[in-house]
């Protein structure tokens, strides 16, 4: 039992480190100023939720070895996502609904980007409405920003899953070299 609970509190902090190397990437400002995201409220989510798909995406390939883990890494993203809610001034019975409607986008995200990865050409349209959801794009900021999705998922795709649920995540460099 106790081997069960340090388990668990190994996979947490593991997932937190994760985390936040998500975060991190997201925060680029390369992102803004080099591709269009909008530094908005929206802009910033979108950009998480797009890092932590191509995260979760990877992890998926050894379902087997990584799930406990991926759920971990979801769990302490939701669990910030409330947090920061909280801290915005979010009253506590709207904090569950608006966190239930960010899980339901991401779903949906990583829906539109799994196709999208799969299928070059539905991968433009679902940056545009998401990740560009409130602007109104450059078709080469939305081209370099697939190019830079494609990239990303090579690189992850390229670390060993012994890494990634230690909480190491090396995202490829965000300009194209």
């Amino acid at each position: 039992m106790l081997t069960s609970l340090f388990r668990r509190r190994e996979r947490r902090r593991a997932a937190l480190c994760a985390f936040e190397c998500i975060v991190e990437r997201a925060r680029d400002r390369y992102f803004y100023s080099a591709l269009g995201v909008p530094d908005t409220l929206d802009g910033r989510f979108e950009l998480l939720a797009l890092h932590a798909f191509l995260v979760l995406n990877r992890l998926r390939r050894d379902h087997a070895e990584t799930g406990p883990f991926a759920q971990a890494l979801f769990d302490a993203m939701f669990a910030d996502f409330d947090r920061a809610l909280r801290e915005m001034g979010v009253a506590d019975l709207g904090v569950g609904r608006r966190v239930k409607a960010m899980a339901r986008g991401f779903y949906g995200r990583i829906a539109a980007y799994g196709r999208g990865l799969a299928d070059p050409a539905a991968l433009a349209p679902a940056l545009r409405r998401n990740l560009y959801g409130t602007v109104n794009p450059r078709e080469e900021d939305v081209a370099a920003a697939a190019d830079y999705l494609r990239r990303q998922a090579a690189a992850l795709d390229e670390q060993p899953a012994a890494s990634l649920i230690a909480g190491t995540v090396v995202f490829a460099p965000a300009e194209t070299p």
